[in-house]
């Protein structure tokens, strides 16, 4: 039975896939996570998953350094894919090089570690966490664990880390690399043909192992290179960002001067109306006033002339 027909499904407002909501629960900060877990493992329950409940349920909360970590990989998958595939290139390189060259590629593997563990503290505080100096060097302890330790990398490829990884000693195979000098056996004088072996058998290893420090020294400038443009997106999205922010809030700025505006408007409108109805009444009055005087004049003027008339 192959993994995706393995894989159940949970309700949690729809049918997710229990993986997928594992993978969202190790990523999610370690303050929710226990009350995160235990809504998914209700949900999964109530939609007649079991198994799914009890996997979800058993699920332990990361250490803060585990899920930056975590958070590490599921944001930034590829280059989180590139970092893994520079691991397994370097544990390769260091199997096979001599102290000036493994020397060379430990500077290399502390640029590009102290580097992604700066993008990783950039991330935990975009998501509300800023992580201690202790907490970062858990972090960096991790990633160099992933760099030199396979069984580590495959753990943190997992994206559920519980808690920080400790690297070995040294990479593995590095305490007798290929290729390095041997002391010479006591043996009778070799005839021509096997010194011209001897000297074929180390030019093979010596060309072998500078390959292998090409490639290595190439995957750590990418990986470095990589990184590099990270931190220039990152910040020019970090401006954007800031860019945005002060717009907002000039616009905001701006509508509450708007509204300030349109509330004094509709202030003076009332008043204007209120002026304007007073104006009306004051108009009709002063025509019925006028209507009473000219009717008024009109009757003096009559009983003028009646008078007049009785005089005569």
């Amino acid at each position: 039975m192959g993994t995706v027909s393995r894989r159940k499904r949970v309700r949690d407002g729809g049918e997710r896939d229990v993986e997928a909501v594992l993978d969202e629960l190790y990523i999610t900060p370690p303050a929710d996570f226990v009350a995160r877990r235990e809504e998914l493992a209700a949900a999964a329950k109530a939609a007649g998953h079991a198994d799914d409940a009890r996997r979800i349920h058993a699920a332990h909360r990361p250490t803060l350094a585990a899920w930056a970590a975590n958070l590490l990989l599921r944001s930034q998958p590829e280059e989180s894919r590139r970092f893994l595939e520079l691991g397994h290139a370097l544990r390769e390189a260091y199997r096979t090089l001599d102290a000036a060259g493994i020397n060379e590629l430990s500077e290399q593997r502390r640029r590009i570690v102290t580097a992604l563990s700066r993008q990783t503290a950039r991330l935990a505080e975009e998501a509300g966490h800023r992580l201690s100096d202790p907490v970062q060097q858990d972090v960096e302890s991790t990633l160099r664990a992933v760099l030199t330790d396979p069984d580590a990398a495959e753990r943190w490829a997992g994206g559920r880390l519980e808690g920080a990884l400790t690297p070995p000693s040294d990479f593995p195979g590095t305490a007798a690399p290929t290729g390095a000098p041997r002391k010479p056996r006591r043996e009778t004088a070799p005839g021509p043909s096997a010194r011209t072996r001897a000297k074929d058998d180390l030019a093979e290893r010596r060309r072998q192992r500078q390959e292998q420090l090409d490639h290595a020294r190439t995957a750590a400038e990418e990986a470095e290179r990589r990184l590099r443009d990270a931190r220039t997106e990152q910040a020019d999205a970090e401006a954007a960002r800031q860019r945005a922010r002060d717009r907002h809030d000039q616009a905001r700025q701006q509508m509450s001067a708007a509204e300030q505006q349109l509330q004094q408007a509709g202030e003076e409108l009332q008043r204007a109306d209120r002026e304007q109805q007073e104006a009306e009444e004051r108009n009709h009055a002063a025509a019925d006033a006028h209507s009473r005087a000219q009717h008024e004049a009109r009757e003096a003027g009559q009983k003028v002339k009646r008078l007049t008339a009785r005089s005569r």
